[in-house]
């Protein structure tokens, strides 16, 4: 079951809308809006993920490595 929404946009958002309907982008302006929430949400969970890495990283400590013996080893781990 969808939900649904009466939502007011802007001349220029409206207009950009119609116009994926009409370049058969989108069978829908609401397929349109779907997607791009859609969009959104994926991109702030890659965010999250992208953030705990840091995170990660940053916890773990500094390395004393040069930067070839980090490539070397990354190589090692990946049996390249």
């Amino acid at each position: 079951m969808m939900a649904r929404l009466s939502i007011s946009l802007a001349n220029q958002n409206d207009e950009w809308l119609k116009q994926q309907v009409i370049n058969e982008e989108f069978t829908s302006k609401s397929e349109a809006v779907n997607y791009l929430i859609k969009q959104a949400r994926e991109r702030d969970a890659y965010h999250e993920y992208v953030q705990m890495k840091i995170d990660r990283g940053l916890k773990s400590g500094f390395s004393t490595k040069t930067k070839e013996e980090l490539l070397e080893e990354i190589k090692s781990r990946l049996n390249v």
